[in-house]
Formats: C-alpha cells, sequence, structure tokens
C-alpha cells in the first residue's frame, strides 16, 4: 500500500496489562496488512510498547508510539499508580478513571497534529467517540471480550432476569440468548445487581459504542458463530472478528516479550518443560488484576502437592516479602517439589509456556486473553473466574465449547478471589489432566486451536474480517480527501 492510500489508525488502550497487549498486538497486525500504525501510551509504558512492535518496525511495517501523561497529582495520585494493575482500592480507582478522563485535550492535540484516519479505542475509553466525531473520523471500539460474553451481558441489561429471581444463588436462564444458559445474580458484575457509580460509567460505555463505527473482536467467527450472529443482529453491532490477535507473534522471542519484563528465563522455563512428558502439566495463572489472600494460596498449596500433578504456577510477587518466605508457603516447600512443580513469582511468558506440548491443563481466572490463549493452543481449562465477564467466560468454556471443568466458584468480587477448598483444587486439577474426560476435552480443545490458526491464515475467517474493514476504512479516508 503506497503512502498516498496508506490508512492511518490510532490504537488507544486502557491502562491496564490486559488491556494494553491486546492492542499492541493489533497494531502490529494492522500494520502488517499495510496500515500506518500509532499506538498511544504513557512515558512509564512506552518502553514496554516499544519492545514489543521492535521486530515489525524492523521488518520495514510502518508502527510507532506516540505519548499521553496521566494527570494523576491533579486527581490526588501518586505518580506510580500510572496502571489499572497497581489499583488496591475503589477510591483509587474512581481517582484512575478521573485522570484517564482528562486525556481528552492530549488526545485531540495528537489528532490535529497526526491526522489518523481512524481511532481504535479501548471499550473503557467512551468519550473518545465524541472527540473522533468532532474530527470528522471513524471510532471503532476495542472489544476485550468475546461475543458470547458482550451478547449474553447484554441480554442480561436488556431483559433484566437477576430481578425475578427470588434470592441470590437462584439459577436464570439468559433470555433470548442462544444454548439455554444459566446465570446467577451472584456471578453478576455489582453493577447490575445494584445502582453504583460503576453503573452510570458502564452505561455511559454502552451508549458511546452505539454511536461509534463498529467494534472490534479479538476473536474468530467459528468459535462462537451463534453468538457473533446475535450480537450482530439482535444487538445490532456491527463487528469484526480479527483474532485471535496472539497468533501475530510467530517467534518464540516475540512470544516471551509480550506485555511486562518476564520474572523467569524463558529459556530456563522451556528448558523445565521440555524434560516433561506431553500433557502431563498444568499451568495456574491468574492474570494481572485478581488478588488471593494467603490462606487460599496456602489452599491452592495444598491441593497441588495433593493432587502429585506436575505444575508451573504464577503467584503475584509481594515485594515486602523475601521470596521463599511467604506465609502460605510451607517450610521447604519448593525443595519439596522441585521435580514436580516451578513458581514464578511475578510475570510469565504465557503464550509461550501453553504453546509447550508438555502443558496438559490450564487453571485460569477466565480473563479472555488468557482463554482465548488457552483456546489457541488446544489446552483444557479448569475456570476459577473472578470478577468482570469472567462467569460469562466461565460458562462458554464449560457449557458451549466443553473444553474445561469448573472449581465451582459462585460469586463475582472485584478484586479478592472466591475461597476454594484444596480438596476442590485437587480434584479439578486431576479432571483437567488425567480423568476419563480429559482425553475427550484435550481432543476438543486441538480442534479449535486449529480453527483458530485457519482464520488468521490468508483467506480465513479473521484475515478476511479485517481486510473487509481495511477497504471501508480506505474508502471512508478517499471520500474524506475528496471533501477536501
Amino acid at each position: 500500500m503506497g503512502e498516498s492510500h496508506q490508512v492511518h489508525i490510532f490504537f488507544f488502550p486502557f491502562m491496564a496489562s490486559g488491556h494494553m497487549i491486546p492492542m499492541i498486538e493489533m497494531a502490529k497486525l494492522f500494520a502488517i496488512r499495510g496500515c500506518k500504525s500509532t499506538l498511544i501510551a504513557t512515558p512509564h509504558d512506552k518502553p514496554t510498547f516499544l519492545k514489543s512492535i521492535t521486530k515489525t518496525k524492523d521488518a520495514g511495517f510502518d508502527i510507532d508510539v506516540v505519548t499521553v501523561t496521566l494527570p494523576l497529582k491533579e486527581v490526588g495520585l501518586p505518580e506510580d499508580s500510572d496502571n489499572m494493575n497497581k489499583i488496591t482500592t475503589e477510591e483509587i480507582r474512581k481517582q484512575f478513571y478521573r485522570a484517564i478522563r482528562m486525556l481528552d485535550q492530549q488526545l485531540e492535540r495528537l489528532i490535529e497534529k497526526l491526522a489518523p484516519n481512524c481511532l481504535v479505542s479501548d471499550m473503557f475509553l467512551p468519550w473518545t467517540t465524541e472527540i473522533a466525531a468532532k474530527w470528522g473520523i471513524p471510532r471503532l471500539v476495542f472489544h476485550g471480550s468475546s461475543a458470547f460474553s458482550s451478547a449474553g451481558a447484554g441480554c442480561v441489561r436488556i431483559y433484566e432476569p437477576h430481578k425475578k429471581v427470588s434470592h441470590d444463588s437462584e439459577p436464570f436462564i439468559i433470555p433470548n440468548f442462544p444454548g439455554e444458559i444459566t446465570m446467577s445474580r451472584m456471578q453478576l458484575p455489582d453493577f447490575y445487581r445494584e445502582e453504583t457509580e460503576f453503573t452510570k460509567f458502564f452505561n455511559e460505555v454502552k451508549e458511546s459504542e452505539k454511536r461509534s463505527f463498529g467494534v472490534v473482536m479479538n476473536s474468530f467467527y467459528e468459535l462462537e458463530p451463534a453468538y457473533a450472529d446475535h450480537y450482530r443482529t439482535f444487538l445490532g453491532r456491527r463487528s469484526w472478528f480479527v483474532g485471535p490477535l496472539s497468533l501475530c507473534n510467530k517467534e518464540s522471542e516475540d512470544k516471551a516479550h509480550r506485555g511486562n519484563q518476564a520474572s523467569i528465563d524463558q529459556h530456563e522455563c522451556l528448558k523445565w518443560l521440555d524434560s516433561r512428558q506431553p500433557n502431563s502439566v498444568i499451568y495456574i495463572c491468574f492474570g494481572s488484576m485478581a488478588n488471593f489472600n494467603a490462606s487460599q494460596l496456602h489452599e491452592i498449596v495444598v491441593g497441588l502437592e495433593a493432587s502429585g500433578q506436575q505444575f508451573i504456577w504464577v503467584v503475584k510477587k509481594d515485594p515486602n516479602v523475601e521470596e521463599g518466605k511467604e506465609e502460605w508457603l510451607p517450610d521447604g516447600y519448593e525443595s519439596r517439589i522441585r521435580n514436580k512443580g516451578l513458581i514464578i513469582r511475578g510475570w510469565a511468558p504465557q503464550v509461550l509456556i501453553l504453546d509447550h506440548e508438555a502443558i496438559g491443563g490450564f487453571v485460569t481466572h477466565c480473563g479472555w486473553n488468557s482463554t482465548l490463549e488457552a483456546i489457541t493452543a488446544g489446552v483444557p481449562m479448569v475456570t476459577w473466574p473472578v470478577a468482570a465477564e469472567q462467569f460469562f467466560n466461565e460458562k462458554f468454556v464449560t457449557q458451549v465449547l466443553k473444553v474445561g471443568v469448573s472449581i465451582g466458584v459462585k460469586q463475582w468480587v472485584r478484586l479478592f478471589g472466591d475461597s476454594v477448598k484444596s480438596e476442590r483444587v485437587e480434584d479439578a486439577v486431576k479432571r483437567v489432566l488425567v480423568s476419563e474426560e480429559a482425553e475427550e476435552m484435550r481432543r476438543r480443545a486441538k480442534a479449535l486451536a486449529e480453527m483458530a490458526r485457519g482464520a488468521v491464515e490468508e483467506g480465513g475467517s479473521s484475515w478476511s474480517d479485517l481486510g473487509a474493514l481495511l477497504q471501508e476504512l480506505g474508502q471512508l479516508r478517499l471520500a474524506h480527501i475528496k471533501k477536501i
């Protein structure tokens, strides 16, 4: 695509790892398909963004990073509170959202200076719809979730079935939604159950989405055809399915450099996995936002050891506690399980680990990135949802795709995971790794992984959806030029 015909797109993620990683991958994918991609980052995140796009840039594709600075002092936050992953209380979260809302003028100055033809921004930046309209460019919403959860949540919002049950744990079927999916009030976000400040914000998100040009999904049509259709027809959203975005990372090095600096050397990690049999290791990771207290971590420790299975477990690093001295860790545990398990404190190269043939199962919080990465790697899951839309994703994995088993949590919580006893951890790990049903789940998971890879190859559904979107954006750009 020549310079004069090149579509220039801004990519503006929400400042949280789970939102930034897929947005960076989308910018790379669009650049590889001939666009000029400009990512918007904070000065703190810029080095991570630049590292993630180095190979794409070096290969001659047009991709770069510009910065906006969060006005943290103005909202009373310390200077290091520049990422949602550092948020610890409800009050800080509100201040953080206020700081992000105050980026409007910086965004306008960037649009004026660099003249993009389109803005792709995170669903949690609803105010960007007005700015895009003011500058006469389309805004595409980036949904970091599936059509299943987006359409399911939409039906719950419209029909309010949770208001028609007599108690919190009574199940209801999501009305006018394929597949007779049951939920309970306890599994819905708190802002669905009662009016909160976040309810107003979420309504704003949905209203701005209706006024946007459309929605870009990190999913692929074959994974959820009934729900993709439902989202497009019943909810009336124009949408393009361009995932799995993680597949734009072809080489081990690219997979290792997604997100933050890994807390373990990728070669050390792979060497440990290379010495294991296929499908013999369970991988445990709860993403960058979920927290578990010491007693829950101890239950996981006991359950893993009792299962007798090999494992890699990613635990959030506590900067105030010396490694190996955590209160949830029994004395001598790590030396005792040295041949059985590996504990990684901090950030792990997740896609690299999931792609390894030794991994036979994944205990996950059901964040959509992790869920889709497991699907793409053909790995069955133990589902342990915590917050956001994760209970919807659990239903999709266990009831629709049938590639996972539920650990049995019942309660949506914002930051701290629901309590699960060690026996349930032990049982779920065995079910997904060594039971009779494990083989069947693995077979289904491998078939989905094949579909995922086919979707992003030339002529595949995601390849074609992206091509159709780029063609439309190109035509809009030319029409705009003619008007001028």
